[in-house]
């Protein structure tokens, strides 16, 4: 019979992290990944200045500054009827010397993570390895069943916690005693890339087109582009040729000295345009006897602010925190686990308030055609800031940091360099 003391399930950020803190603070931990390796086409690619203090903590600044990365200071939008670009989010001005969102390859992030986490005796990751179903005793969990998706053979293997991390489609999900509650979205996204040219701005760029929105991420040689379009509308806005759509995208963008199309290499067909369902919703309960959700398997964010994985990261710091000592006690126990939920739950509501607010008065009427709630404020909002420019650290530190900082266990520490 298998068994461990922690089962964490997925290889996401948030598991990676919750590995090998609990690793490190001498905890036997195994993490379940069912793909064979990180490298897929992810799009949250950001890791904020909470994650970046983190790495530092655990003494892996050195390893990560070595990753190929863009830096992102700031947030523009578009201003008067020019669209010139006004800086709303300035992270730079942040104390300390993570004032900047790193962008790198969410593959290179984990593979940076499971590399780190091998080095202790008490950790095991598992390719390759699909959880089929939870094992149950007299209504606790006490582990989960398995398949190998090379070999095709089964298992079970049994912990005194399992943790799920394993996103949106978490098995967890379906247990109805969770209540899973749903929030409406108006939005889905469209993902695609751009070259950039050294004219171009820096940093994170917003503008609006007809009936959508764009966020523009820089990646040095190339931008990340990311359409917000009307729920549901994938079909029917395809049917448009797409050179069609993207001369709109040039339109709606006003810096582009050159239209898109004449920028190369460009989408050459609708299937370069990846499309993401956007939903948002949250566990009533991330919890059950031997059981505890935390990331997007416990409240899946919007888009809106781009800090989702970040979010789920600091799910998993104070878990680690919170929980080492019981698991290498072995007194675990249902208290321990609603712990973790009333301690991370005002954050992921207040988050996932904000971005309801964002949907309702700015994302929905615009994608509609209609003029937001907030229509007229711009301007203002520049007035304002050019008097009083130290207000553009509010929106950089909530980007930044949240709604506050996790710290992790003392054992998991490490000195950097």
């Amino acid at each position: 019979m298998e068994r461990t003391t922690c089962c964490v399930v997925g290889g996401g950020p948030a598991g990676m992290v919750l590995g090998l803190l609990l690793a490190r603070a001498g905890v036997e931990v195994t993490v379940l990944e069912k793909h064979g390796d990180f490298l897929r086409d992810f799009r949250g690619d950001t890791v904020h200045p909470s994650t970046l203090r983190l790495l530092d903590d655990l003494g892996l600044a050195e390893r990560f500054a070595a990753l190929p990365q863009r830096h992102v200071h700031s947030v523009q939008l578009p201003i008067g009827r020019d669209g010139d670009l006004f800086t709303v989010g300035d992270i730079s001005s942040l104390p300390g010397k993570y004032n900047y969102v790193a962008m790198v390859p969410q593959w290179d992030l984990l593979d940076l993570l499971a590399d780190e986490a091998k080095r202790e005796p008490t950790f095991q990751l598992r390719m390759n390895t699909e959880v089929t179903s939870f094992l149950m005793e007299r209504g606790r969990v006490t582990g989960v069943r398995y398949r190998d998706r090379v070999a095709g053979s089964t298992g079970e293997l049994r912990a005194t916690l399992t943790v799920a991390c394993d996103g949106r489609g978490s098995l967890a999900r379906v247990l109805p005693e969770l209540g899973l509650r749903e929030f409406p979205c108006p939005m889905d996204v469209w993902w695609f890339r751009l070259p950039r040219e050294e004219r171009d701005p820096q940093g994170l760029v917003g503008n609006a087109g007809e009936r959508y929105l764009t966020a523009m991420i820089d990646r040095g040689d190339y931008w990340q582009c990311a359409v917000l379009i009307p729920k549901g509308a994938d079909d029917a806005w395809r049917a448009q040729p797409l050179d069609q759509f993207l001369a709109s995208f040039a339109e709606a963008t006003p810096w582009i000295r050159r239209g898109v199309p004449d920028r190369e290499p460009r989408p050459r067909s609708w299937d370069e345009v990846k499309l993401l369902d956007v939903r948002m919703d949250r566990l009533r309960r991330w919890h059950r006897p031997g059981l505890l959700c935390i990331g997007d398997a416990a409240h899946a964010m919007s888009p809106v602010f781009g800090i989702g994985i970040n979010l789920a990261v600091e799910d998993a710091v104070a878990a680690a925190r919170h929980l080492a000592g019981p698991l290498r006690k072995g007194t675990v126990g249902l208290a321990d686990v609603r712990a973790i939920q009333n301690r991370r739950w005002p954050t992921a509501a207040g988050t996932q308030i904000l971005q309801r607010i964002a949907h309702a008065r700015v994302i929905e009427p615009l994608l509609q055609g209609r003029s937001p709630a907030v229509a007229g404020q711009p301007l203002r909002l520049t007035q304002v800031l050019t008097k009083a420019p130290w207000l553009k650290r509010g929106p950089a530190y909530f980007l930044a940091y949240g709604a506050g900082r996790e710290r992790p266990p003392a054992a998991s520490l490490r000195p950097s360099g």
